[in-house]
């Protein structure tokens, strides 16, 4: 591994149980398709994250929205503020909003106090398990949400997009329309199925998704679809985002800490570092560092 190798982490999140309830989060005795949540059920703040990534020189970081309970998500977005302020990071701020609500507009508003914001989140797809008991697939279908898709570019907002593979036919046809928007692809889009017919099928939905060239692609995230990974398995998957999207359009995160409960921060990383080494110096100071620089304006 590159010594001190430095990095923007374009996908991680912070807590602090006592600011903000995470429903999801504190359920005890609830199995969740990323594992089981009982490790992780304490603060992690920006001192945990830089402990993790001691080995690294973090130059950046992006925090990306973390299922605060109802009604708590502007205090999220307010605390996060106060955090950058006081400690430098994140360096950006992926906030939570109902695109498809009447009232878009003042939450927008309300979010915006925070100098740090860039964009926001609204998961659309987790995993087809869970989402058969959400729902969110619906918001494909709701004109008002894709009303409030297109309003984003007006207030400089980008569109952090999580899905499952088999809704990535339908966002590119949605994001065909939506050409000003920026969009950042959570998690290499969820591939779950790992089978060579899973994977066809995974990237035939990447390939759609990248024919939007405002669509970005984030590697991270993978522990949750492959408990037992290793940099061999997660290899394909790396090697196929990289292809479809080019290294202009592809980012590195953590998925800390959720991806805590299958990889240190230091595997994680080194995984990145051992499949990028065939690649020129400048490439991988885009997909380490420059492209999440540009993408979320730090």
């Amino acid at each position: 591994m590159t010594a001190r190798l430095r990095i923007v982490d374009a996908h991680h999140h912070l807590w602090d149980l006592d600011v903000v309830h995470y429903p999801w989060l504190m359920a005890r005795g609830v199995r969740r398709f990323f594992g089981d949540p009982t490790p992780i059920q304490k603060d992690y703040r920006v001192d945990d994250l830089r402990e993790d990534a001691r080995d690294f020189e973090l130059v950046g970081s992006v925090h990306i929205q973390v299922g605060a309970a109802p009604g708590e998500e502007v205090s999220e977005t307010r605390w996060l503020q106060d955090t950058a302020s006081a400690t430098g990071l994140p360096s950006a701020i992926v906030a939570y909003c109902e695109l498809e609500r009447p009232d878009l507009g003042a939450q927008l508003d309300a979010h915006a106090s925070a100098d740090r914001l860039r964009g926001v989140r609204q998961i659309v797809g987790r995993s087809d398990e869970e989402d058969a008991g959400t729902g969110t697939g619906r918001l494909l279908h709701d004109d008002r949400w894709i009303a409030g898709l297109s309003r984003l570019p007006a207030h400089d907002l980008s569109f952090d997009l999580q899905l499952v593979p088999g809704q990535m036919h339908r966002v590119a046809e949605i994001l065909s329309s939506v050409t000003e928007l920026r969009v950042a692809l959570c998690h290499c889009g969820s591939p779950w199925d790992q089978t060579p017919d899973g994977i066809a099928a995974w990237r035939d939905g990447l390939q759609a998704l990248a024919a939007n060239a405002n669509v970005y692609c984030k590697i991270s995230g993978l522990g949750m679809f492959d408990h037992g990974w290793s940099t061999e398995s997660i290899r394909p998957i790396v090697e196929s985002c990289l292809e479809i999207f080019g290294v202009d359009r592809c980012m590195f995160g953590s998925n800390f800490p959720v991806d805590k409960l299958h990889a240190s921060y230091s595997r994680i990383w080194r995984a990145y570092d051992e499949l990028t080494t065939g690649l020129q110096d400048e490439e991988r100071h885009r997909l380490f560092v420059g492209n999440a620089i540009d993408f979320y304006r730090i």
